[in-house]
């Protein structure tokens, strides 16, 4: 199935190589969550602190048990510093 995958910021530099502006139209099996697909593309899970699927914040606990589905975005924000 296909998902959209989003790395902003530093966390670009993790996406495939087919990535347009920060996004990555990607081929998935079935049942994949978040931290699979983090552990897939080699986002050390410490940078990846705001995880969104379609808008919606997952937490942490609920990173390896949310399954991803046909069409969804999974968009993942680093830690920001400053004010």
């Amino acid at each position: 199935m296909k998902i959209t995958l989003k790395l902003y910021a530093t966390l670009g530099d993790y996406l495939p190589a087919n990535a347009f502006e920060n996004t990555a139209s990607i081929d998935v099996d079935g049942s994949v969550t978040p931290n699979t697909l983090i552990d897939k593309y080699r986002v050390p899970r410490e940078l990846a602190h705001l995880v969104l699927i379609n808008g919606v914040y997952c937490a942490q606990p609920e990173r390896d048990s949310a399954v991803l589905k046909e069409g969804d975005t999974l968009a993942i924000w680093p830690p920001v510093a400053g004010g």
